[in-house]
């Protein structure tokens, strides 16, 4: 199957970066490589340095940026981005780009079982080396933990109804595939709010996903680690594609920004300093001709940080 991924927010994302021609740059999230093909082509005698967990992608990108000698490739969770940029940019970072969203290629590819509109085995790792696959999420998580899973990952509202009917029908036999947990999901909603809003999956795949990733437990102190290697003005710029990763992205920009603990009005005595100003206040969303071109845009915010003199 052809690697295909279109970033989203690309000329924001650039634009926001604010690049110059021989800065260090790190692409977190490689997946299609169009972040970075955008990136390169405006170094000079610059770096680029492109992280990716799921090798596929990683072997794809190679061949879109194979004009560019001036690329490092990383085969790794971004959970290790201190560590990397610590070995490879010891001297700190002109700007960092995170896209949060799961790719194109990841979604329409069966055997990847991030979708649940195509059968295949239940696995949603973005890193196929190994790890927990959602079989296991399904299969062996207790009642109480897969309830509070689609209920603070997915925000799904009959969490444990679907959480009871994958117990129930575990006990007579393994759930499977995507379409086995489609079908234990249809059974635990009620007719009238599957007919309603999204497919009624969504919620599930999302949170079984973001577990088996763990990509929320992850992201927060990433976040802080990239601010804390990024040169005097450097740019960092997150595409998140659903409130909880947003909501994250917003509160550690805000408190790197705003970190004093003081109570308002009074002096401050805690001596807590700005790590970064906020580029922009509000994240910045996709214009109607994006949606029109791409409708998976639909749910992308990008919100920007700057690093601060120390």
């Amino acid at each position: 199957m052809e690697f295909k991924h279109k970033s989203v927010l690309l000329q924001e994302t650039i634009r926001g970066l604010n690049i110059k021609e021989g800065g260090i740059y790190v692409d977190c999230t490689l997946g299609g490589g169009g972040h970075s093909l955008e990136i390169l082509k405006q170094l000079k005698n610059g770096r680029l340095i492109a992280i990716d967990q799921d090798q596929e992608a990683l072997d794809h990108a190679k061949i879109r940026l194979k004009d560019y000698q001036n690329v490092t490739y990383c085969h790794s969770n971004f959970e290790k981005l201190g560590e990397l940029l610590d070995q490879e940019a010891p001297e700190g970072v002109d700007g960092i780009v995170m896209d949060l969203g799961v790719s194109s290629y990841q979604l329409d590819n069966p055997e990847r079982g991030f979708s649940y509109m195509n059968d295949a085995p239940l696995d949603m790792r973005m890193d196929q080396s190994g790890g927990m696959t959602a079989y296991d999420v399904v299969n062996t998580y207790p009642e109480e933990m897969l309830v509070r899973i689609l209920r603070e990952y997915g925000e799904e509202r009959f969490s444990a109804r679907i959480a009871r009917i994958l117990v129930k029908t575990r006990e007579e036999a393994p759930i499977q595939t995507t379409f086995e947990l489609n079908e234990c999901i249809k059974r635990a909603i009620p007719a009238a709010n599957r007919r309603e809003g999204p497919h009624p999956s969504k919620r599930t795949f999302q949170a079984i996903r973001i577990e088996v990733n763990q990509e929320l437990s992850i992201l927060k102190h990433t976040i802080n680690d990239g601010v804390d290697r990024l040169k005097p003005h450097g740019r960092y710029a997150i595409i998140t594609f659903h409130s909880l990763e947003d909501r994250l992205v917003k509160n550690v920009f805000r408190d790197a920004a705003h970190p004093c603990t003081c109570p308002p009005k009074m002096p401050c005595i805690c001596g807590l300093k700005p790590r970064v100003i906020l580029v922009s206040r509000k994240a910045i969303e996709p214009g109607r001709e994006e949606l029109l071109e791409n409708p998976r845009s639909r749910s992308a915010k990008l919100r920007l940080c700057e690093k601060v003199e120390a």
